[in-house]
């Protein structure tokens, strides 16, 4: 039976700000969870772990650049000891609130900016790899299938989880169309299930440019910013399920629900 996750970036609200609906977690397997530098702030990464126990979601770390302002996902220019020093430091911070509930964090995924560029830069690669290593070489390290982040994990005895995206369009070469393209986000709901079912099923991705593209994914991921998330969540799951496809996280649930 072919397999797959699906999974949320969570928890991205801050003070007074919120993004993101708790019933999301019905319908995905895996939570990422903002970590303060790009969202998230103490009591918001608390009550986002205790949603994902009750859930009983896998917990991971979504760390990015430290840019409230632009969400994350501005272009910095950062050196490869910065990055190491982001990583460690925010999955440090969400691993206590976690610990803190009785919860076990399973994964790590960075957040915009910072996992496009650890898509491509080897070296910003290899720093957010080593760090997440050296906190804890049990976590799973989320990346773009085919990206110089899942390689690094591999290079540095990561379990890795390659990742691609239910709603965003794909490029000739594999890459993510850059968000300020006007296609770069599908909108209509059935043309994203269609390309997740091609995803998983097929093993390739229909690209802007009409070509086809080999892509092999052990995670999906669902964006949860936006009014028609929940319904669509809801939707995807189930498009998987009557495909005979079952929808199961990178690592076991009783694991992410338990104690060490």
């Amino acid at each position: 039976m072919k397999t797959i996750d699906l999974n949320c970036d969570f928890g991205e609200r801050f003070g007074v700000y919120r993004l993101g609906q708790e019933e999301i977690l019905s319908y995905v397997t895996s939570v990422n969870i903002a970590c303060g530098f790009h969202a998230g702030d103490p009591l918001v990464m608390r009550e986002t772990v205790q949603l994902a126990i009750r859930h009983g979601v896998a917990i991971g770390a979504h760390p990015g650049f430290p840019d409230l302002l632009g969400f994350g996902r501005r272009m910095m220019a950062v050196s490869p000891e910065e990055v190491y020093a982001y990583v460690v430091y925010q999955i440090g911070a969400l691993s206590a609130f976690v610990k803190a509930e009785g919860g076990v964090m399973t994964h790590v995924k960075p957040h915009g900016a910072l996992y496009n560029m650890a898509a491509t830069d080897a070296a910003l690669a290899k720093a957010v790899a080593k760090a997440v290593r050296d906190v804890d070489p049990g976590l799973v390290l989320y990346g773009l299938a085919g990206s110089e982040l899942i390689r690094a994990g591999q290079a540095h005895g990561l379990r890795t989880a390659s990742e691609a995206f239910a709603d965003r369009t794909y490029q000739a070469d594999g890459a993510l169309t850059p968000r300020n393209c006007r296609e770069a986000v599908i909108v209509d709901e059935e043309e994203a299930i269609r390309q997740v079912l091609m995803i998983v099923r097929e093993r390739r991705v229909r690209s802007v440019q009409g070509t086809e593209v080999a892509i092999d994914a052990d995670t999906i991921c669902v964006h949860g910013d936006n009014e028609q998330a929940v319904r669509f969540a809801r939707r995807l799951h189930a498009a998987l399920q009557n495909e005979g496809i079952a929808v199961r996280p990178i690592s076991p649930i009783d694991k992410a629900a338990g104690g060490t």
